[in-house]
């Protein structure tokens, strides 16, 4: 079944496309997706496809994991929340807690964190998330703030907001952009609360992140926190 999977894979090939995302998703040497291999396949058509194979077991999976093919890995995940949402929650959470060094591009992570780590811990002792907050790899940092998503969308704030103080002096940019974009969600829902946060933060924020934050607000507010 695995080999099935990855022939219909490959015939969504598109050297073109492979060409852009792999400079779009920074893989050469010394950025952050060096090395990655891109078959330049559409989300859709990855979607599609392991919609169909989503009864590849386990060791399957963990094949495309592993696999040097970006495509390969968002379809990996992509089985594994089909998965957790079928009722193979610990089984997934664990899985995925034992292999994010194969997570390792903003996009998959975006996909999947949420989804499987915030769902899984919403109603848990959430210990975890601070371990991963303070790891050196930047993709469980990131793991550490988006898996609040899920949070978020059920109006609890706090975590969120304890990580996004942890993740303050985080020197990369995908770190700013992922704490900005989870600050202006909770401004979405609480508005009051986000700027409670900025108001004893906007100064210490670096300039992505907190330009993410308020995306949203008007430009006079905008202007307050970039200028004062």
């Amino acid at each position: 079944m695995l080999s099935r999977f990855k022939k219909e894979l490959k015939i969504k090939a598109n050297s073109k496309k492979a060409k852009i995302l792999q400079r779009f998703f920074k893989t050469g040497p010394g950025e952050y997706g060096e090395g990655d291999i891109f078959l330049g396949i559409v989300s859709s058509d990855i979607k599609e496809i392991a919609k169909k194979y989503n009864k590849l077991n386990t060791k399957e999976i963990l094949k495309l994991l592993h696999s040097k093919i970006h495509e390969e890995r968002v379809a990996a995940l992509r089985i594994m929340i089909d998965k957790f949402q079928k009722g193979e929650q610990k089984k997934i959470y664990n899985l995925y807690l034992e292999n994010t060094k194969y997570i390792n591009n903003w996009d998959l992570v975006d996909l999947s964190a949420h989804k499987i780590i915030g769902e899984y811990l919403l109603n848990k002792p959430k210990s975890i998330l601070y371990k991963l907050a303070k790891s050196k790899n930047i993709w469980e940092r990131r793991i550490s703030i988006i898996s609040t998503f899920t949070f978020i969308r059920n109006n609890e704030f706090s975590e969120t907001l304890k990580i996004a103080r942890l993740l303050l002096k985080d020197k990369h940019d995908l770190i700013h952009k992922a704490v900005g974009w989870m600050l202006r969600e909770v401004g979405k829902r609480d508005l009051n609360i986000e700027e409670e946060f900025l108001k004893k933060y906007y100064k210490k924020m670096p300039r992505t992140m907190l330009r993410y934050a308020i995306e949203r607000f008007p430009e006079k507010k905008r202007k307050y926190y970039l200028f004062n």
